[in-house]
C-alpha cells in the first residue's frame, strides 16, 4: 500500500488527520524500515507508547498495535516517544521526537510533519524498557466485595476476601 493509501487508512480510523495523529504515523514508517516491521496480526511487534496521544491510533492500523491484543502498552511520561520491538528478530529501538520549528501556526506544523523524512522527525535511542512478556490469560473470580467478576492478578486479598481494586482498602501506612 502507498503512503497516501496509508494515511488515508490512519485518518478514518482516527476521525481527522492532524499533527498528533501524523507523528505517529512517521514514527510507525520509521520503525518499519528501522525494523523490517509490518501488520501484527499477533503479538510480535509491540509498541510502548510514552503519550496517549492521537498518534497511537497510527501505531495501531500501521503495526496492528492494541491494548487488547496486548502488544501496545503506555508507559505515560507525555512524550513524543515510542519504543517499538520486533519479537521475531529481538531488534528494539526508541524514536523520540525533536523539537518542531519555532513559530509555525498550525497548519504550518502539520505541514512539517507531514513533508520532513521520519529520520530528520525522530532521533533515534535505545529502548530502555524491557520488552514485556507476552499477554497471558487469567481465571477470573467474583469480587466478594462488590460482586463483579474480576480477572486473578487484579484481585487483593483483605481479611480472607477477594477484592477488586475499587473495593479493597490499600495498607499505606508506610507511604510517607
Amino acid at each position: 500500500m502507498d503512503k497516501q493509501a496509508l494515511w488515508d487508512k490512519c485518518v478514518a480510523f482516527h476521525g481527522h488527520g492532524c499533527g498528533g495523529l501524523t507523528i505517529g504515523f512517521q514514527a510507525a514508517r520509521y520503525a518499519m524500515e528501522l525494523l523490517e516491521l509490518d501488520f501484527s496480526r499477533d503479538e510480535d511487534v509491540v509498541c510502548i507508547s510514552e503519550n496517549d496521544a492521537c498518534g497511537v491510533d497510527a501505531i495501531q492500523v500501521l503495526l496492528g498495535c492494541s491494548a487488547g491484543k496486548g502488544n501496545l502498552l503506555f508507559h505515560l511520561r507525555g512524550k513524543q516517544a515510542f519504543s517499538f520491538y520486533n519479537r521475531k528478530t529481538g531488534k528494539s529501538v526508541r524514536l523520540v521526537l525533536r523539537p518542531t520549528p519555532e513559530g509555525l501556526d498550525k497548519e504550518e506544523r502539520f505541514r512539517y510533519l507531514q513533508d520532513t523524512a521520519p529520520a530528520d522527525l525522530f532521533d533515534v535511542k535505545p529502548a530502555v524498557l524491557e520488552l514485556p512478556e507476552k499477554a497471558r490469560m487469567f481465571q477470573s473470580y467474583p469480587c466478594d466485595g462488590c460482586g463483579e467478576v474480576t480477572a486473578e492478578h487484579l484481585l487483593r486479598l483483605e481479611n480472607g476476601k477477594k477484592l477488586c481494586l475499587d473495593c479493597f482498602q490499600a495498607y499505606n501506612r508506610f507511604d510517607v
